[in-house]
């Protein structure tokens, strides 16, 4: 990554591309004050069944779907639906098992359907659930294109849901993302399209095009759940809207971070097209690492040893996330 955004072009932010977060956060919390809450973690309602929890968690793709639209290629789009909801489901430790979707569409067109289909498929696949059923509604007046969202439903045996509160002195486990996932779009959108359009060439070997660098799937971590549930995990992270920020949902406390995954040349290509900041890049975006787990040393070791994470950084007295130079409040 630059050290800083380049001079000459304007400065780009994910508040100027259309998404402040801030009042994005605001508007949530205003929602669940009104609604009462209920009982939730950072990441799951949960519900207490007797000698299990039933948890739920909702979630969409986002603008990743005007990339998809803009190449004709919905294949993918139904693996992101899926990651971003499950995903959640594994930051609280919770095993997802079920899948409902809702598709939103202005006209029907049984050619954008089935490859929403195909991707919710290979999406459920991956993540080992079932797909229960779903909804599709026709609404021309409301939605433009389409829209994609659903709900993973998962169970959990009460020791197996994490705590969600790290300590000091955990050690940090990262897991490498798959590129920009399903967040952060509106700002990679504008950026990547100042001077490109998506089937122009991607200016680096990973891809054909820039539109495939911005369909590239987010990138599904139930894989872990075997492992995690084995250890002493305090609490986890999913990596998504607010990027490196939201570690701080595992308590308040300073997130050092020593050795993070390489950012894919995805996030070069967005800063460089954008003049993003390296700052706004972080709070945006998951920079290449997509999933954090904290946990004492010793326990940090055997995960990052039995899968494909490595030690990243440790938990400290203090506020904020220390990584790459920067310290995100």
């Amino acid at each position: 990554m630059t050290e800083d955004a380049e001079d000459g072009a304007e400065e780009l932010t994910y508040a100027d591309a259309g998404v402040d977060i801030d009042a994005s956060e605001a508007a949530t919390a205003a929602l669940v004050s009104a609604t009462g809450g209920g009982d939730t973690t950072e990441y799951a309602g949960m519900l207490d069944i007797g000698d299990r929890y039933l948890a739920l968690a909702t979630d969409g793709v986002g603008t990743k779907l005007l990339v998809a639209e803009a190449l004709g290629d919905y294949s993918t789009v139904g693996i992101d639906c899926i990651a971003m909801n499950v995903n959640d489901l594994v930051a609280a430790g919770v095993t997802p098992v079920a899948f409902v979707d809702y598709l939103a569409v202005d006209e029907p067109s049984e050619e954008f359907s089935e490859q929403v289909g195909e991707g919710l498929a290979a999406g459920s696949d991956e993540a080992d659930i079932a797909l229960v059923g779903g909804e599709t509604a026709v609404m021309p007046e409301v939605v433009s294109g389409l829209d994609l969202a659903g709900t993973a439903a998962g169970l959990a045996a009460k020791d197996h849901v994490f705590d969600g509160d790290a300590e000091v002195g955990d050690v940090l486990v990262g897991f490498p993302s798959s590129g920009i996932h399903s967040n952060g779009l509106t700002l990679a959108r504008e950026a990547a399209t100042r001077n490109h359009d998506y089937t122009d060439p991607y200016p680096y070997d990973d891809y054909d095009t820039v539109g495939e660098a911005l369909l590239e799937p987010t990138r599904i971590y139930t894989y872990l759940l075997d492992s995690l549930h084995d250890l002493d995990v305090h609490a986890a992270a999913h990596v998504t809207g607010g990027g490196w920020t939201n570690l701080s949902r595992m308590g308040d406390y300073r997130y050092s971070i020593l050795d993070p995954f390489d950012a894919q040349s995805v996030f070069e290509f967005v800063q460089s097209e954008g003049n993003v900041s390296d700052e706004e890049m972080h709070r945006t975006f998951n920079m290449g690492t997509g999933f954090v787990v904290a946990l004492g040393r010793e326990d940090a070791e055997t995960l990052a040893d039995g899968t494909d994470g490595r030690v990243i950084g440790t938990v400290e007295d203090g506020s904020g996330v220390a990584v790459r130079g920067l310290v995100l409040d």
